[in-house]
Formats: C-alpha cells, structure tokens, sequence
C-alpha cells in the first residue's frame, strides 16, 4: 500500500480544511498537509489518513515473557508487528529508532491484516503483540488485524503506554485479549518532563481495561532520581490496590541510560528489591523484577503456599507447575490465562 495511506478512524472536520483527531488524549488539530504530534496521521484534503496502515517496520518472533507478559500464555511464542510513530516523546525510549522515525524515512514492509494472520497461523504462534513502538497510533492497522485473528482463534496483546481515549479503548477491548501498560512514572510532573504527557489518561486507561475483562499486567521503569522516590511509589501501590486489585502482576524495571537520557545510572538493585517489598507488604501477590537475569523474583510462587510454581531463565520457563491454572502443589487458583 502507498504512503497515501487509509482513513483513519476517531477524527472530526473542523473549520477551514482543518481535523481533529480524537484517537489520543492529545486530540490535535491538523492543518492540511500536515501531521499530529505521533506523524503518521495525516491531514489530506480535510481527511484524516494513517500513513502506516499494514505497512509494519518490524516483524518479529519473540517469547511472550519478553513483553513483559507472565501469566498470559506462558513459553508460547508471538507475533511481534509494529509501525513507526508514537504519540509519546519519552527521554529514555529504547525503541526511538522506530518509534520517533517518520514514516518516509524507515524501511517498512507489505503486510495486510490477513498477511499477519497467516505468517501467525504458519508460525504456530498463538498469540499477535503490537509493540515496540506504540500500537495506538497504527490503531486500524491494529484493529483490523485483531479482529481477523480472532477468527482464527488466536489471540491479542497490545504493548502500550496507555495514552488513548476511552472510546477507541473500549472498541479496541472488544478484540483484544492482554496487555501491558507501561507507566513512566506516579505524577503529572514526571510525565511532562519524560515523555511530555499526562498521568490521568493512562490511569484511566488501566481501568478501562481491567473493566472490559481484558488481562493486565503494568510495567513500571523505574528511573533514578525521576520516578524512584518513595512517596511515588506509596501513592502508585495505593491507587493500584484500589483501582485494579491485588492480582494485577506489576513488573518493576531497572532502568539503563540509553537515548536522551544517558546521564543518570542503571538503577540500583537495593531501590528495586525495596520497592518489590513494599508492594509485597501492601498485598500485591505477582510483583516482579525485570531486566535483572537470575534473579528470585524473576519467577512466579503461590500466593497461599508461597511454593515456586513458573520458574524463569530469561524469557523462557524452566519448571511450570500449574494445572488447569491452579497450583500443583495446594490447587489455589492463580489469576491469568494458561491456554
């Protein structure tokens, strides 16, 4: 397909040739000819295209742990498909490359819904992820596909910031089945400053998820000096506990330089395994630890025996003790989806 690209959804007309997209917290106005903060939706003629509509840059096989996603459909392998562009400008993006590329400048590959599907199904992969960059912004390329996968009985899993609206989420809940939202920090200032943003619009969109039966687990990088300040973290486990329950797996990362944010150091162990005691304390029963090889809370215990039951190797499982989605050793249920 040509860069001309397909009209995008969730946009109105405005006055004097002008759009606004409605897909994003951000809701820009766009002249003619130009494009929204993400540069893949375009105004042409008064009509809100998107540039990248089954035209993926990047085509990958990956472990689902890899997402990081550790009670959805673990040792399986997925799909990983993802466009240029991002509605975020985040300071430490590992990804920037592709995500901060504008879409004339990248390599990108032909490859309609019912391409990805079938590379899928050949695959045996049972699962498609829309990640590395930010899949809310190739939305009908994301929707279109997903709904053709749930035809064929596979599944869904979007790998996301969480800034978009609540409508286009709510649609998109109806073909999706997992995902893991990456929160950048526990206050306005700091998403201003990491990735020019707000908060409240990512919080809204956890809720919305985990209201619309979609699985859920949240990814928290935690940055030096940026977002590892205790009264963050005090306020993020209030507002998870209460908003999303004890049973959401919360995965804290180790940050390393990269991008522009090259300044600051990887964060330190110590600061980690605090925080994964503090959310311990405060109830949460699946916290992990990423970016981090080898270590204990790498692995999944039993909430009521505490026994070891997925023990992890990297991205891959070396023991798996549940059956039926229950402990081998007491049979309490353990929240996720297994099979």
């Amino acid at each position: 397909m040509p860069l001309s690209g397909k009209e995008a959804r969730f946009w109105e007309k405005l006055a004097a040739g002008q759009v606004q997209c409605l897909l994003c917290p951000r809701e820009c106005i766009i002249e003619d000819g130009k494009t929204g903060v993400c540069t893949v939706r375009r105004n042409k003629g008064g009509k809100l295209i998107s540039l990248v509509y089954a035209k993926p840059a990047s085509i990958n096989i990956d472990p689902i742990e890899k997402k990081p996603l550790f009670h959805f459909l673990p040792g399986t392998e997925t799909l990983s498909i993802a466009t240029p562009g991002c509605n975020l400008r985040c300071v430490f993006c590992q990804n920037w490359s592709l995500s901060q590329a504008l879409p004339d400048e990248i390599q990108t590959h032909d490859l309609m819904p019912e391409d990805v599907v079938r590379l899928a199904r050949d695959k045996n992969c049972p699962s498609i992820s829309y990640t590395y960059s930010e899949p809310t912004v190739f939305y009908e390329y994301m929707y279109d596909t997903a709904w053709l996968a749930k035809q064929h009985k596979i599944k869904n899993v979007m790998i996301s910031c969480g800034y978009i609206n609540p409508e286009p989420l709510k649609k998109l809940c109806g073909v999706l089945d997992a995902a893991n939202i990456d929160l950048k920090g526990f206050s306005n200032s700091v998403y201003r400053w990491v990735a020019g943003a707000k908060l409240d619009p990512v919080l809204e969109t956890l809720k919305v998820l985990k209201q619309n039966g979609v699985w859920v687990e949240v990814g928290y990088l935690v940055i030096p000096t940026v977002n590892d300040k205790d009264e963050d973290m005090k306020a993020l486990l209030d507002w998870y506990v209460e908003n999303l329950g004890t049973d959401v797996p919360m995965h804290l990362l180790r940050f390393f330089p990269q991008h522009k944010l090259t300044n600051l150091p990887p964060t330190p162990l110590a600061t980690l395994e605090k925080f994964y005691l503090e959310a311990r304390k405060k109830g949460l029963h699946y916290v992990y630890l990423g970016n981090v090889p080898g270590h204990k809370a790498n692995n999944t215990y039993c909430q009521k025996c505490e026994k070891m039951i997925i023990e992890r190797e990297g991205y891959f499982l070396k023991q798996f003790k549940l059956a039926g989605g229950k402990c081998k050793f007491c049979g309490q249920k353990i929240p996720g989806v297994w099979k």
